[in-house]
């Protein structure tokens, strides 16, 4: 590891999060308490349900009039991964009748689930209302029942915020939210084993803003409603719960006072603290005997299986005197047996043994146990394994085997922590920022993570198994930000890690060289953000923005640097501004830790319609604007309905008009969950909103402006991503492929016109071509059908990297992302679904049933009909330049945007199965040529009731073949007229092997017709003359097969010969060989001769015997038309 990965990683394991948004609100005094007998008298508080999601979807349909989500789903966003690390692990739920079946839920990535022991998952939580997971936990009376409580519990820059309580009842299928909404982040949640309609929930309560669900809540009812049994003030929640494993009326509840901004944290107060229940909530005692006067901060809990009277803490306090502390006598004193308190914010897990009353496991950087009761500790090998632990579960039949959760994903050990195995297929990172490269012949996607490195990898690959883990390469360690890659050479890449730590990596020779700007002698020490905002000028490539509090130029690629601005922040002394309604002093609880020095710039854009036009916005609510590159600014700390001092999470200068600029803003760091989304059209002088009807609850962090249309913009938000087409008057979420999920960046591909999202737990999604929304206007969805531009296709040959699709041989476990596909694809919007008509009497039938009406019985004509009638289709047809009909590509009916892809193939020779079962990894023989590179169309129709119409086109597109294959044009029309031949002769002798199977088929049926008439039994003859020469054809078509069974070398038939030109040029795009063509001569000449023996066959001498036992009265067989006459 060389000296700048250390210092990452320092970095990393002393700084551990992320950081965005702003000011606190006061609030009132701190309620006080009685300290013994402490007894709460809150009224028990209503669930608030879930809205159904089919509710909410009428809703949004009727508010924006087709303009709604559900119309655009067919436009699919595609998963790249990576999931060569996972984000942060919180917790896991294990059956305990199958340790294969658990649960994991993700801090900011959605809860998944496996039924085989990680080889897959799958994500069970998506389309719910959070993405943020605090805990989640099995009925232990019933494994099928699954509650979660949304929130991420730690107390770090990046935690997301959830929605309150969820449960499942049939194993993560469907969920119902249980209420405590504002509850924001979950501690825990235990269940009482005696009685599974009751249940206790640790609820922190809001971060960032006083009030809220906040205490230890109870249920008796199964979650239709809760009550408040343990509640301290408006700025103190509960962290944790323990329950005693040997009377579950005895409970133990860490009270957590703790608050967070964009400027500081204060991760505890005299508010913190231990109470014990003994009646299952009623009454509580705070416990004070042997635990810290101090201040204190979180607290993590956990009662011993082993001894119930063992009860374990691990302390968060002022002055260094926090640690583990241990109970022997259920929390009547405690003992602090160790002084090891890091990080509570982040960590503040104590998990105990269930085999060994003295073990326990500590959750830090470096996992931790202990095999003494806490005195001493020792460090679990961590050497292949990611640090930063946060989970463990602790096989009850073999304490050896554990599943541990990290900021790295999900990893097991079956030796006691001496070796791992890392579960490299969960797609959880945690991405920051996003940026493309011009990379040919697909472009590349960088992006930093939260604790796992900066990465670059494809958007998709020539390689039919898509995009595996190993085409992704690290350019910085530590955590990774904002990535640049050079638009003139895609193996330079600009990479950060925390607090503006920026390296060019160079991907030919993996050099990284630190070139981050450095204070001149003298001067102050710069502030960097912890995501410090960069980006590469649109007017020279070699020329780099990076900004502190104050912004830096190089125009030589980070070599030298030029400080073109003065500090351009409000400069505040974070110190002198009050929290939870006070000042706090220099030992505070953790005070200002895993936050980034105050007053500093955070987002920043250059406008490529005017040079040295640069906007900057700051943390502290500030937008700075300089016309001249540096040389003046004008400050603008004013913007319409936004609070004072919002961070400005982003800036983009338009594409379109040198005096436009939109600027984001989030205040989620002062509780504030608005959506604010400003336009400027003066270069920032006035500003006016066009957040519009973006989701209230959901700040805005990133944002997009088409380069083609200035009325196509996008937005990431909190939940998810949304665009516009008028300018932001009606916002639409994009939710096809995406889940519940943080868009922390965005960026158009312009090259391709790909929309890429860096998204903060589920990894990078693109949705490929977004052209077809530029074209987009309302009247369109007014239309019956619109096909709309088709893109150009590369045409290549695949490749098969593992010998085989998809996993090939390598196990469920390897992931693998999706490419698009491969060809041409083509997106059409139909307005309402093709009914049959049983769908559209259904349809009428229930809606006459909401107005208490009752249509008339069907006719027989009617049932009949609609029996008889085929299914309604949609397809399209693709044409060659001369108007020929090549292709059908079939498509869906239903309602909204769709999309459908073309292989570039003609039509398949042959229907005929594959001849190999159990090697379905290998893609059929019987495959169409590919095309030739040139000019093609497409038309979209329709087929109802037999009738074609024609719905959308004709859209022209052209087909080019990638510059790799070498090949001159006279070779690929040669290529192409002898794979059109030999598909051409494949389709006949496939015909051929078939209808000689059938003369045999046939003839079984005709020699058991003979049997049963004695007057037809000198027909015999006949049957077994025709029966030997179709063996004789069949043996010259397909082969020797009775020598062959026996491993006879046997001599090539004419579908080998057709078969192994086939598939000898599958994977190439070169003039064909003179092998091939050869062996084509060969099989044409002789296919010809056979061809013939055939036809006589069949429609002379088949058909005189079928004829000749008609007369002879034999029982009907198959291929024979019955005749008869009445007789009189």
């Amino acid at each position: 590891m060389n000296s700048y990965r250390r210092l990452t990683v320092a970095l990393a394991l002393t700084l551990l999060v992320a950081s965005a948004a702003l000011f606190p609100q006061t609030s009132s005094p701190e309620n006080k308490k009685e300290e013994a007998g402490h007894k709460t008298k809150k009224p028990e508080k209503k669930s608030e349900p879930a809205k159904p999601a089919a509710e909410e979807e009428k809703k949004e349909e009727e508010k924006k009039g087709g303009m709604s989500a559900d119309t655009f789903s067919g436009l699919q966003f595609r998963l790249i991964g990576p999931a060569v690390a996972s984000g942060r692990v919180i917790a896991f739920a294990v059956n305990p009748k199958n340790h294969a079946e658990y649960y994991v839920g993700v801090a900011s990535g959605g809860v998944w689930k496996t039924v085989n022991d990680g080889t897959t998952w799958m994500p069970v939580f998506d389309g719910e209302g959070s993405y943020s997971i605090g805990w989640v936990t099995l009925d232990p009376n019933d494994p099928s029942v699954v509650w979660v409580g949304a929130g991420e519990s730690n107390g770090q820059r990046s935690v997301a915020y959830g929605d309150g309580i969820y449960r499942s009842d049939d194993a993560g299928k469907s969920w119902k939210n249980l209420g405590l909404k504002k509850s924001e982040h979950i501690g825990r949640i235990v269940i009482d084993p005696r009685d599974s309609k009751g249940v206790y929930v640790a609820a922190e309560g809001p971060l960032w803003g006083p009030g809220g669900d906040r205490g230890l809540y109870k249920t008796s009812d199964g979650g239709k409603t809760w009550k408040a049994v343990l509640t301290i003030s408006e700025n103190t929640g509960v962290a944790d719960v323990a329950m005693d494993p040997s009377n579950p009326d005895i409970l133990y509840a860490s009270a957590y006072q703790r608050r967070r901004h964009v400027y500081t944290m204060i991760d505890g107060g005299p508010e913190s603290a231990i109470y014990k229940s003994t009646d299952a909530g009623a009454t509580w005692n705070k416990l004070k005997s042997g635990l810290p006067s101090e201040d204190m901060g979180r607290i993590g809990l956990a009662v011993s299986p082993v001894d119930p009277n063992v009860v374990y803490a691990t302390i968060e306090a002022a002055d260094g005197k926090g640690g583990i502390f241990r109970s022997t006598d259920k929390g009547a004193t405690w003992e602090r047996r160790n002084e090891f308190d890091e990080g509570a914010l982040y960590y503040a897990r104590v998990f105990p043994d269930p085999k060994n009353v003295d073990r326990i496991y500590i959750m830090n950087v470096f996992l931790r146990i202990s095999d003494d009761g806490g005195k001493t500790l020792r460090k679990a090998n961590e050497i292949n394994h990611h640090i930063d632990n946060h989970a463990v579960w602790i096989d009850p039949d073999n304490t050896r085997h554990c599943l541990v959760g990290s900021d790295g994903g999900v990893a097991e050990t079956f030796d006691g922590f001496t070796s791992w195995q890392f579960k490299a297929n969960l797609p959880t990172v945690q991405f920051y920022d996003v940026t493309v490269d011009n990379a040919l012949p697909f472009y590349g996607v960088c992006g930093g993570t939260q604790d796992n490195f900066s990465w670059c990898g494809p958007a998709r690959t020539k390689n039919v198994n898509g995009i595996m883990n190993s085409d992704w390469y690290v350019t910085t360690g530590g955590d990774g930000f904002r990535s640049q890659v050079d638009p003139e050479d895609p193996n330079t890449v600009y990479s950060e890690s925390q607090y503006g730590v920026l390296v060019r990596y160079d991907r030919r020779t993996g050099e990284e060289l630190v070139i981050q700007p450095q204070e001149g002698k003298g001067e102050p020490p710069l502030r960097w953000n912890w995501d410090s905002p960069l980006i590469i000028s649109p007017y020279s490539h070699t020329r780099l923005y990076f900004a502190a509090n104050k912004l830096f130029r190089s125009d030589d690629r980070g070599n030298t640097w030029k400080l073109i601005s003065p500090d351009l922040t409000r400069q505040t002394d974070r110190n002198k501004l009050p929290v939870m309604g006070k000042v706090w002093g220099p030992d505070a609880v953790a005070k200002n830790q895993s936050t980034s020095f105050y007053g500093n710039i955070v987002s920043l854009t250059e406008s490529p319609k005017k040079e040295n036009l640069i906007y900057v916005g700051t943390d502290d609510g500030l937008i700075q604007v300089t016309p001249d590159g540096g040389g003046t600014w004008t400050k603008y700390d004013k913007f319409p309905g936004v609070p004072e001092t919002t961070y400005v999470s982003r800036l983009a200068a338009s594409h379109h008009d040198a005096n436009t600029v939109y600027a984001a803003f989030d205040n989620h760091k002062n509780e504030d969950f608005k959506p604010y989304l400003l336009k400027s059209a003066d270069m920032g002088k006035t500003w006016n909103s066009i957040a519009g009807d973006l989701p209230e609850n959901g700040p805005v962090l990133a944002f997009a402006e088409d380069p083609v249309n200035p009325n196509l913009l996008f937005a990431g938000t909190e939940f998810g991503a949304f665009f516009t087409i008028d300018g932001a008057k009606k916002w639409v979420r994009l939710k096809g492929g995406l889940p519940t999920i943080a868009v922390r960046d965005m960026v158009i591909q312009t090259r391709e016109n790909d929309l890429v999202l860096a998204t903060f737990g589920r990894g990078f999604y693109i949705l490929d071509n977004i052209a077809p929304l530029r074209q987009l206007k309302p009247e369109t969805l007014e239309r019956a059908a619109t096909l709309f531009p088709v893109k150009d296709a590369l045409m290549y040959i695949e490749r098969h990297p593992l010998g085989g699709p998809k996993k090939a041989f390598l196990g469920d476990a390897l992931y693998t992302a999706d490419n698009p596909p491969f060809g041409a694809t083509f997106t059409y919007y139909l307005k309402e679904k093709l009914k049959t008509k049983k769908e559209a009497r259904q349809e009428a039938e229930k809606e006459a049933a909401k107005k208490g009406q009752t249509l008339p019985y069907p006719s027989h004509d009617q049932l009949r009909a609609e029996a008889e009638e085929p299914k309604p289709e949609v397809y399209l047809m693709v044409y060659d330049e001369s108007g020929m009909p090549i292709r059908r590509v079939d498509a869906v009916v239903t309602e909204g945007f769709h999309r459908a892809a073309w292989d570039l193939r003609y039509f398949a020779p042959s229907e005929t199965e594959q001849e190999h079962p159990g090697e379905e990894f290998l893609p059929a023989t019987a495959q169409g040529p590919l095309v030739m590179p040139g000019k093609y169309s497409a038309r979209l129709f329709k087929r109802v009731t037999g009738a074609v119409t024609e719905l959308g086109g004709p859209q022209a597109f052209t087909v080019v073949a990638d510059g790799t294959a070498g090949l001159s044009p006279s070779d690929r029309a040669a290529q192409e007229e002898f794979h059109r031949k030999v598909a051409r002769l494949y389709r006949a002798v496939s015909g051929a092997i078939n209808s000689a199977n059938d003369v045999q088929t046939r003839l079984k049926a005709i020699r058991k017709a003979l049997q049963d008439t004695p007057s037809a039994e000198p027909l015999s003859a006949a049957a077994d003359s025709i029966e030997q020469r179709s063996n004789d054809i069949l043996r010259a078509l397909r082969g020797d097969v009775a020598l062959a069974a026996r491993n006879e070398n046997v001599p090539t038939s004419i579908n080998d010969r057709v078969s192994n030109i086939m598939e000898g040029e599958r994977f190439a795009m070169t003039r064909p060989t003179q092998t091939h063509l050869d062996a084509y001569a060969i099989a044409a000449d002789e296919f010809a001769q056979q061809l013939a023996k055939l036809r006589t066959l069949i429609q002379v001498d088949l058909a005189k015997l079928e004829k000749d036992m008609e007369a002879a009265g034999a029982p009907w067989t198959p291929g024979r038309v019955p005749e008869w006459q009445e007789q009189k």
